[in-house]
């Protein structure tokens, strides 16, 4: 499957092809993202990844028209309204553990919250016990550690999560050059995006990480019971071969992902 440039295709149809039945039905229509990597740049520090410009009008402007539209991320969920909010998106975060509900208020879902204090005291261990290069994410409802800044440290952060997802009940997720640390509970990506595009005729995901194959995987699902669906793996250095292989349309990086969001705006409002 071809890598190109923004909108270039991964398959033998082409962008406005395998767009027309979302353009032609936009109210049946669920249009969904990652964010990291996705709709915003990977960078060193998380805390100062943005969306990239343009990225908030244009998911706006799909909410307006669309049936549902969202981003589902690691993120944390009052992380996601910070910067995507006010924009009539449905927002999940840390792997649906966490949702911006209808009256702008984050919430976790029980099974996740009882967890809380677990997860701070490995996050407080994480301060203490880990070697120089190895950087910790809070979470609230998880903890990541990081080893983008010293690559050579992936083994040592391997081992730290392990030990502490054995000490503890917790469980390791492996992720962009870190691995991180969540409660027992079984949400992913794919069960978020199954609950939020029940009953729409076409969906859509954006992804470009590991944690976006559940993603994938709820849209086959979907595909096998007679949706249209549209895979989209957002291209980088670092996106899994899996990811690529298995995508309908595959995009370089952020700037991808918006022209095609943008290509879903542009002939849209002509069917509806």
């Amino acid at each position: 499957m071809a890598v190109g440039s923004p909108g270039e295709l991964a398959s033998s149809l082409s962008v406005t092809e395998l767009l027309a039945p979302f353009r032609a039905d936009p109210p049946g229509t669920g249009v969904f993202s990652d964010f990291d990597g996705t709709l915003a740049a990977i960078v060193d520090d998380p805390a100062a990844a943005r969306p990239l410009p343009g990225v908030v009008d244009a998911l706006g402007e799909l909410a307006r028209r669309y049936g549902r539209v969202g981003v589902i991320s690691g993120r944390p969920a009052g992380f996601l309204q910070t910067h995507l909010g006010g924009q009539g998106l449905i927002l999940s975060g840390l792997y649906g553990l966490e949702y911006v509900a209808e009256d702008d208020e984050v919430r976790a879902i029980d099974e996740a919250e009882r967890w809380r204090t677990v997860v701070e005291d490995v996050a407080c261990a994480a301060d203490a016990g880990l070697p120089p290069g190895v950087t910790v994410e809070r979470k609230g409802l998880a903890v990541t550690v990081h080893h983008r800044l010293d690559p050579s440290q992936e083994s040592a952060s391997k081992a730290w999560a392990e030990e502490q997802a054995g000490a503890t009940g917790l469980v390791v997720h492996r992720a962009r050059m870190s691995y991180e640390l969540r409660p027992p509970v079984e949400r992913d990506k794919g069960t978020v995006l199954a609950a939020a595009a029940e009953g729409c005729r076409q969906v859509c995901f954006l992804g470009d990480d590991r944690g976006d194959l559940e993603a994938f995987d709820t849209l086959d699902r979907m595909a096998a019971e007679g949706a249209t669906v549209l895979k989209v793996a957002v291209a980088s250095p670092e996106a899994p071969e899996e990811m690529l292989e298995r995508a309908d349309l595959v995009v370089e990086g952020p700037e991808g992902s918006l022209s095609l969001l943008r290509d879903l705006l542009e002939e849209s409002s002509s069917s509806t």
